[in-house]
């Protein structure tokens, strides 16, 4: 960034898409899950000091589309996806541990889901919303708390919408915005009150946009 170029580095042991990639505690990138044209299952580090990666730790089911959140305690929390070799939508969840390598199950969410977002509340706990199923988009939220390893549905967003993004802010409010449901791309946005698990609208984006990208900036700004 202090000079605005771009250089190429080392390259990933397995092509993918629609993956994870999560920088670790110790500044590795891992990289699991997503598609190479067969369902991946496989992991990788990334170290930006030999610029090398690694393969590590395989993950315990195939999948796209899913989503990983870095927790308190440092471990990896993945959540569903979909299995393109069978499994369908996946509503499983996995841990990853830095420490070992390994990942081991957790419990499941109360909804299957894919191109869902995954949020790490002020409190430690993991917020999921949204995603699709088989039955269309979902407007359903659950949470997830690292120290029981289980999941409690909480209030739902005021539209159903996959493929969307969602930020922490400065407050602990978490900003949703647009996405794809109901046939279309909503400007919608919506603010979700951990203290009170419910949903509140705000104002609506200029534009409809979904599989976007969403920044929060150092002046608690959402680009």
């Amino acid at each position: 960034p202090s000079i605005k170029t771009w250089t190429t580095t080392g390259g990933l042991n397995n092509a993918r898409q629609l993956h994870t990639a999560s920088i670790l505690a110790n500044g590795n990138v891992l990289v699991a899950g997503g598609d190479s044209g067969n369902p991946l299952n496989t992991a990788e580090l990334y170290d930006p000091l030999t610029e090398t990666w690694t393969t590590t730790g395989i993950m315990n089911h195939v999948r796209t589309a899913h989503t990983a959140s870095i927790l308190r305690n440092r471990k990896v929390l993945v959540t569903g996806g979909y299995d393109v070799s069978g499994g369908g939508y996946l509503n499983s969840a996995e841990l990853y541990d830095p420490l070992t390598g390994t990942w081991t199950t957790t419990a499941s969410m109360n909804s299957a889901r894919f191109s869902h977002t995954a949020s790490v509340l002020q409190n430690g706990q993991v917020l999921v919303t949204g995603g699709t199923y088989s039955d269309g988009s979902l407007n359903s939220a659950e949470l997830y708390n690292p120290l029981t390893e289980t999941w409690t549905t909480t209030g739902s967003m005021s539209y159903a919408r996959y493929r969307h993004k969602a930020s922490v802010l400065i407050d602990g409010k978490v900003l949703v915005t647009g996405g794809w449901g109901n046939g279309g791309s909503p400007i919608s946005a919506e603010l979700y009150d951990p203290l009170t698990g419910a949903w509140t609208t705000t104002s609506n984006m200029n534009y409809p946009r979904d599989t976007h990208e969403i920044s929060l900036l150092t002046d608690g700004k959402v680009l």
